[in-house]
């Protein structure tokens, strides 16, 4: 029996028989794996990953949840998957397009689940071969346009969302465009916080813009608490745009269907008691195969200095876009030198086996953690996991650490050590694991894990750490020993060390100890900690 055509109003639902594929693609000298049609999929979920400490964790349908470090200094709403799918439309990135054609304004809403039948499109899924961008894109055919936006990382400016519309059609068209994200979270709350006192939190929200440069602050107007003290909150939640000139910027959802229904929009500059949000308003003409992009940045806790300094920055600064991809460049190649340390790059005629090889060894290392600079340790370092480790010993042998060169190989160590003929010491030097980049193991389908970035120091620099469940860090280690086999005796000897004489072993191990599980059964998830 034939289907019957449905309408909408007067429009006829489009109903074709795209089919899903993929493929790889270049984008600017850089391979991504395309999903093309990837809205006829059931929603699936995404690990974006950066160089530094970013998280992100991404649905197909655009709702997301990221921030640094962990989930307490989140910049949207840290939850299990499930929830970041139900999110859609209401957290992350959000456009609405006014298309002035055939002496008619059309709305686009690229991305909508509602309208996706509406117009013919095509939607394709990019994701960087190395893990660390993610691009969305939605060709509308009827209208003769292409809108795009992807996440990338920088270091020094934070989360990086980059849009591109381009006019497909022969002639010169108007657009107005309303775009930005949705759901931000100010700086100063922890994850218990926002999930169980979520309406509670919505009420002390202050969302303000600094108007000459456009620069969004999101804080809370004091630290929610039960008590009859100060607690004023001193850090933000910092979000910008560049490359869009003659912009009206909103700080929440408020004026969205103004939007819609063809009304004007005004310039928000101080949002109380609500969801924090950054949207810009702006028209333009587009010349045919033109397109035009723009950024808009966003950066979780940011103190006063931190403010001032990039409110600084934004003012009559009009590389701002190349500034701040230059350093999404450095991120990048940063993250390949990482993975390619693990010998994570190779080349076959399997383009798909080579892309799996390369994100095998990335998610290894990040748990397991990379050398930090092949097999020369750093004597300060060690003199710190010494102390850490033995006091005792860290005293009495203080005149040999002391004389020790700045730079040592680990075979001089261990040669060193079995030398002088203390099995305390030697026993130290053995355990000692110069990594880094590894973290807690943790993400929305697994809330249980609790995960931690702790790759860097305040100063920036490398924070040798590692941490991991014990039968998992030893599966990411026997693998990172094929690049770096004369550590293996020093990886044996952190298990075995750990490990009781009866063969039990510990819950987890880390470079400052081990814990073991809690024997309470009323509380599973505590965990007693000491060095073995």
């Amino acid at each position: 029996m034939k289907k019957k055509n449905i309408f909408l109003g007067d429009a006829l639902l489009k109903s074709g028989k795209a089919k899903v594929e993929g493929d790889f693609v270049n984008i600017q000298n850089e391979k991504f794996y395309k999903i093309k049609n990837y809205h006829l999929m059931p929603d699936f979920f995404m690990t974006i990953v950066s160089d530094s400490d970013h998280w992100m964790f991404i649905s197909s349908n655009g709702s997301l949840s990221a921030g640094r470090k962990d989930k307490n200094n989140a910049l949207f709403p840290y939850y299990t998957d499930d929830k970041i799918n139900d999110y859609y439309n209401i957290t992350g990135s959000k456009t609405t397009i006014l298309v002035e054609k055939s002496g008619k304004t059309f709305l686009w809403e690229p991305f909508s689940k509602e309208l996706a039948n509406v117009y013919k499109i095509e939607r394709n899924l990019y994701k960087s071969i190395y893990g660390n961008k993610i691009i969305f894109e939605e060709i509308n055919a009827e209208l003769g346009f292409g809108f795009q936006y992807g996440w990338n990382f920088s270091e020094q400016y934070g989360f990086v969302k980059k849009s591109i519309v381009t006019n497909l059609n022969p002639e010169e068209i108007s657009v107005e465009v309303l775009d930005g994200i949705n759901n931000i979270l100010p700086a100063g709350l922890d994850y218990n916080f926002q999930n169980e006192y979520s309406n509670l939190l919505d009420g002390y929200k202050k969302n303000e813009l600094i108007e000459d440069t456009g620069l969004g602050v999101f804080t809370l107007s004091s630290i929610p608490v039960d008590r009859a003290e100060p607690s004023e909150s001193l850090n933000a939640t910092t979000v910008w745009s560049a490359g869009l000139s003659r912009k009206k910027i909103l700080l929440s959802m408020r004026q969205i269907e103004n939007f819609k229904n063809g009304q004007a929009v005004q310039t928000e500059i101080d949002i109380r008691a609500t969801r924090g949000a950054y949207f810009i308003n702006t028209s333009f003409k587009l010349k045919p195969r033109r397109p035009q992009e723009w950024i808009i940045v966003a950066e979780v806790n940011q103190n006063t200095t931190d403010a001032a300094n990039l409110n600084r920055l934004l003012q009559g600064n009009k590389s701002l876009i190349t500034v701040v991809e230059d350093d999404v460049k450095k991120g990048t190649a940063r993250l390949i030198k990482i993975a390619a340390a693990a010998d994570g790059l190779q080349h076959s005629n399997e383009e798909l086996c080579s892309a799996r090889h390369y994100s095998n060894t990335l998610f290894n290392v990040m748990r397991g953690g990379i050398y930090v600079n092949n097999y020369s340790i750093d004597a300060n370092d060690f003199i710190e996991f010494v102390n850490l480790a033995n006091k005792k010993i860290s005293k009495k042998f203080a005149s040999i650490l002391n004389s020790l060169p700045k730079k040592v190989s680990n075979t001089e160590l261990i040669q060193q050590a079995e030398k002088i003929g203390n099995s305390y010491f030697t026993r130290i030097c053995y355990e000692y694991l110069p990594l880094t980049f590894s973290r807690r193991h943790g993400d929305p389908s697994r809330p249980w894990n609790q995960f931690s970035i702790e790759n860097k120091n305040h100063d920036g620099s490398p924070k040798l750490d590692f941490q991991g469940n014990w039968r998992d860090i030893f599966q990411n280690w026997e693998a990172l020993c094929l690049s770096y086999p004369d550590f293996i005796e020093n990886i044996i000897s952190k298990f075995v060390n750990a490990s009781t004489a009866d063969g039990y072993n510990p819950y987890r191990i880390m470079r400052n100890g081990i814990d073991w599980e809690s024997p309470d059964p009323d509380d599973p998830w505590s965990y007693i900690g000491y060095w073995g």
